[in-house]
C-alpha cells in the first residue's frame, strides 16, 4: 500500500509540426523542449531497477511540472482562453498523432508489454501526462512509508513515522485531486475516450482509490498495533518489550468508522474499474489489490469494533469482532479451524509472510496486497491474547459473528478533496516566447523507442543477431 504504478512512456512529437503561434512563435518550439526532457526522463526511469526507483521519482516530477505548463498553453491558444492575462494564439496545422504505452490495460499476453496508443488529440495528451503525475504522487507516498515496513533497519520513532505518514497521505490527496480534475475535465469532452487508461470512470476510480489509501493513513497515524506487529519481526529493533498503548474508547469506534468510508471509497473504484468503457480490460493487479483494499478496510473496521468491546469488558464481542475481520479478509482463525501446528495451510501462509518481508527488503512491489496479510498478523496477535485472557480470567461466550456484521454504522469521512490548479507559465516567461524560435523543432524526427538501437545485445545471443530477438525491440 499503496498500489505499485507503473509509469508509461511515450515517442517523440514535434509540436511545431502541428501548431504555430503567431502571438507566441516560440511557443511551440519550447513545448516540444520539455515534451522531449520528460520523454527521456520516463525511458531512463524504467531502466532503473525497482530499488533505483524510487531515488529517481522527484526527477519525473520536475520534469512533469515543467512541462504541464507549456502543454496547457498550447491548450489554450487553441481555445482561445487567455494564460496569466495574455491572450494566446495558436493554430492546429494538422492533426497530431502522439503515442503513449498504457500501464493500466491488461495484457492478452502475460509478461508481454501493449503496444503504444496512438492518440490524435491534444486532449489526449493532457490526460496522459497528468495520470502520470497522479501516478508519481502515489509512488512518492510510497517511498515514504517504505522506512515503516522494513526490517534492515531499527523501527522509527514515534516522529519519524508520523513524518512518514503525514508526507505519504499529501501525496495520496494530491493524486486523488489530480484524477478527480482529469475527471471533472473529461465531462467537457462530448464523447469519452476510447482508451480504458484515460476514460472518465477510470479517471474517477483512481481518486477514490487514493482517498481510500489516504483515509487508511489517517488511522494508521495513531494506530499503534501494526507498528508492535512490525517490531516484533524486525531482528534490527531492540525496544521489542515496549508494550502497545491503549486506544480510548471513542477513538476506537471512530477509527472503525473511517475504516469503513475507506472500504467504501475501494468498492466504489472496484465498481467503476469493473465496468469501465473503454479499449481492453483493467490490469488484473489493480483490480486485485482495490478488492483487497476494500476487505483491509473492512477488516480493521472489525478490529477496532473488538477492541471498543474489549476495552468495555465484553472479551467475548472482542473476540468475535476479531473473527469477523478475519472472516472479512478471507483468512482462516481458530474459530474457523485455523491450528496452530503443522498444516499446509499454515505453510502456506508463513512461506507468503517470508517472500513479502523479502519484496519490502528489494523494494519491489511491497504491498501488492493492500496491507491485507499485515492486518491478519495484528488479528491473529489480538486473537492470541485476547483468547488466553479469556479462557482463563473472565469466562465470557464468544457470540457469532453475523449479527455483528450485519449492526455495523455508516462510514465516516476524514479527508476533503482540494481542487487541483495546474500550474500556469510566468508572464515573463510568455513574453519571452513572443520572440521568434532561435532553433529549428526536430524533436519529432528523433528514433522512436522501438527503433533505436541503443539497446545492447540481448545476453546469451551471437554477435549480428540482435534482430532475431525481435522481445527486445518492444521494450518501451
Amino acid at each position: 500500500m499503496p498500489f505499485p504504478f507503473t509509469l508509461p512512456t511515450t515517442s517523440a512529437f514535434s509540436f511545431s509540426k502541428f501548431f504555430s503561434s503567431d502571438s507566441h512563435p516560440s511557443l511551440p518550439l519550447s513545448a516540444s523542449t520539455y515534451r522531449g526532457v520528460l520523454r527521456d526522463a520516463l525511458k531512463k526511469h524504467k531502466r532503473l531497477p525497482p530499488h533505483e526507483q524510487s531515488s529517481n521519482l522527484g526527477n519525473i516530477l520536475i520534469s512533469l511540472n515543467n512541462y504541464i505548463p507549456y502543454l496547457l498553453a498550447v491548450d489554450a491558444g487553441l481555445g482561445c482562453q487567455p494564460v496569466a492575462g495574455e491572450e494566446l494564439d495558436v493554430v492546429l496545422k494538422s492533426t497530431p498523432t502522439l503515442e503513449w504505452r498504457p500501464t493500466l490495460s491488461d495484457s492478452a499476453i502475460p509478461g508481454r508489454e501493449l503496444a503504444r496508443l496512438k492518440i490524435k488529440s491534444l486532449e489526449y495528451e493532457v490526460y496522459f501526462v497528468l495520470s502520470t503525475l497522479g501516478y508519481v504522487q502515489t509512488l512518492l507516498s510510497r517511498a515514504s512509508l517504505h522506512p515503516l515496513y522494513s526490517s534492515a533497519t531499527s523501527s522509527p520513532s514515534a516522529e519519524q513515522r508520523t513524518l512518514a505518514i503525514t508526507t505519504a497521505t499529501k501525496h495520496l490527496l494530491s493524486a486523488a485531486s489530480v484524477h478527480d480534475y482529469l475527471a471533472t475535465r473529461s465531462d467537457q469532452v462530448p464523447t469519452d475516450s476510447p482508451y480504458i487508461d484515460i476514460s472518465k470512470s477510470t479517471f474517477r476510480a483512481l481518486s477514490s482509490l487514493a482517498m481510500a489509501e489516504a483515509t487508511l493513513l489517517a488511522v494508521l497515524k495513531d494506530d499503534p498495533y501494526p507498528a508492535v506487529v512490525a517490531q516484533e519481526r524486525n531482528k534490527n529493533d531492540k525496544d521489542w518489550m515496549i508494550k502497545a498503548p491503549d486506544i480510548p474508547k471513542v477513538r476506537a469506534h471512530l477509527f472503525a468508522r473511517l475504516c469503513l468510508a475507506a472500504s467504501e471509497h475501494a468498492s466504489n473504484a472496484h465498481s467503476l474499474l469493473s465496468t469501465g468503457s473503454g479499449i481492453g480490460k483493467v490490469d488484473s493487479d489493480l483490480l486485485k489489490y482495490v478488492e483487497d483494499l476494500r476487505r483491509t478496510g473492512r477488516g480493521k473496521a472489525c478490529r477496532f469494533f473488538g477492541i471498543d468491546a474489549e476495552l468495555g469488558g465484553q472479551t467475548g464481542t472482542g473476540i468475535a469482532w476479531l473473527h469477523a475481520g478475519m472472516h472479512e479478509l478471507k483468512l482462516s482463525s481458530k474459530e474457523d479451524g485455523g491450528k496452530k501446528g503443522l498444516s499446509f495451510g499454515r505453510f502456506k501462509k508463513e512461506w507468503t509472510e517470508k517472500r513479502e518481508d523479502k519484496k519490502i527488503e528489494k523494494g519491489a512491489a511491497w504491498g501488492s496486497d493492500a496491507g491485507r496479510m499485515e492486518e491478519g498478523r495484528v488479528l491473529e496477535m489480538l486473537e492470541e491474547k485476547w483468547t488466553k485472557m479469556n479462557d482463563t480470567i473472565n469466562t465470557q461466550v464468544i457470540p457469532p459473528i453475523g449479527p455483528l456484521m450485519s449492526s455495523m454504522p455508516s462510514g465516516r469521512e476524514i479527508h476533503s478533496l482540494k481542487p487541483f490548479v495546474p500550474a500556469v507559465l510566468d508572464v515573463s516567461v510568455l513574453e519571452g516566447m513572443r520572440a521568434p524560435p532561435d532553433q529549428a523543432d526536430n524533436y519529432g524526427s528523433e528514433l522512436s523507442s522501438e527503433e533505436e538501437g541503443e539497446d545492447p545485445e540481448p545476453v546469451g545471443a551471437f554477435p549480428g543477431t540482435k534482430g532475431d530477438y525481435s522481445g527486445n525491440s518492444n521494450y518501451y
